[in-house]
């Protein structure tokens, strides 16, 4: 038996399957080559706990070098704050979390760093802030063509900025940004418009944050850029895996799945559905990429199961087997379970409670 095939009957033994397992190695070598990447760029790593949404992971990635990290909801910046780390950015608009009192509980605590790109936003935060008695600094989310969220003319930019300098409880302290993979020209003509703006208002925006994984590819591009949020490379995933930025041994996320019936030679079921590997494609075909089998594919789910088309195997699986499964979308299956299964060498070493899992506001 060789060492997976151990670490296979190890996982089933104590965990049964699906089983969402982490292997520490590879997110060592991740988490190092993200803080290369962005020490080479001369800009500051702030990477995105999204994707691992874990206390021990955030500080390994501090510990490597970065600084502080992003969040993308009040819930799980409360859960990071909790465990120590105290330079936190907030990359969306947190409403609910203001209206709620949320967010001035928590930047009662420690300063936080907000963002916006509406005057309703603006305004709840100063509530917040008034309500802490500690003025909160916000950046500017800034829309250069992926079309989310964030102003889209650099005018209304400004106009947030002007705002802001006129509330007593706000501070001006930066501008978001999260390009297009070719749109980073038309990101620095928009923001090269803006801050001529901002010189006019007097004011300089203190950090000016890229993001994106993918957008490792063209970090530093931006004149000016101060630090990047990334997410996903910690683990990655197949998209990361379609888009160049990855090899299937840079996933350090796998989910190892039992096969659980064989109906026909052509066919097969996993134990692992939307509820573990989730519906979200990540525009790939298929759910997944399974290692043993990689002609195979995850075709369709039902909550509990995937269904497999065998039909391009030479060999096929049987019941019984266990095969790992990586995700075409990392974040959203970590998101599913309470724990991750940390491994080293094939061997289980710990589980990691997703710890700021289902955070909603």
């Amino acid at each position: 038996m060789n060492s997976l095939d151990s670490l296979k009957s190890s996982i089933i033994s104590q965990f049964g399957t699906p089983c969402a397992v982490i292997d520490l190695d590879i997110i060592k070598k991740n988490i190092l080559r993200a803080q290369k990447i962005c020490d080479a760029a001369g800009v500051a790593n702030r990477p995105h706990i999204k994707t691992h949404k874990s206390p021990l992971l955030a500080k390994m990635q501090i510990d490597a070098g970065a600084r502080g990290i992003t969040c993308q909801k009040l819930g799980e910046a409360e859960v990071m704050a909790e465990a120590g780390i105290d330079d936190i950015l907030i990359a969306t608009n947190i409403l609910g979390a203001a209206r709620s009192g949320r967010l001035a509980s928590l930047q009662k605590k420690l300063p936080l760093k907000v963002c916006a790109d509406n005057h309703v936003s603006l305004q709840e935060y100063s509530k917040a802030a008034e309500a802490a008695n500690r003025p909160l600094d916000v950046l500017i989310e800034c829309d250069t063509g992926q079309k989310r969220a964030g102003v889209e003319d650099p005018k209304e930019a400004a106009n947030l900025v002007q705002s802001i300098i006129e509330d007593k409880w706000l501070k001006f302290t930066g501008l978001l940004y999260y390009p297009t993979l070719q749109g980073w020209d038309d990101t620095q003509m928009f923001h090269n418009s803006l801050t001529k703006m901002l010189d006019d208002l007097k004011v300089k925006a203190k950090i000016i944050s890229t993001g994106g994984t993918p957008n490792f590819a063209n970090i530093g591009k931006l004149e000016g850029a101060t630090e990047h949020r990334a997410g996903t490379c910690i683990f990655n995933d197949m998209m990361m895996v379609q888009d160049g930025f990855a090899q299937l041994a840079d996933c350090g996320f796998r989910v190892f799945t039992s096969v659980v019936s064989r109906a026909n030679e052509n066919r097969g079921i996993l134990d692992a559905g939307s509820k573990t590997l989730t519906s979200d494609t990540g525009g790939l075909n298929g759910f997944g990429h399974i290692n043993e089998y990689p002609e195979a594919s995850i075709i369709k789910f039902s909550e509990e199961h995937g269904f497999l088309d065998l039909e391009d195997c030479k060999m096929k699986p049987s019941v019984g087997d266990i095969v790992t499964v990586i995700p075409n979308h990392v974040c959203v299956a970590v998101n599913m379970v309470d724990e991750l299964v940390m491994v080293q060498n094939n061997t289980i070493l710990q589980t990691v409670p997703v710890a700021a899992r289902g955070m909603l506001v």
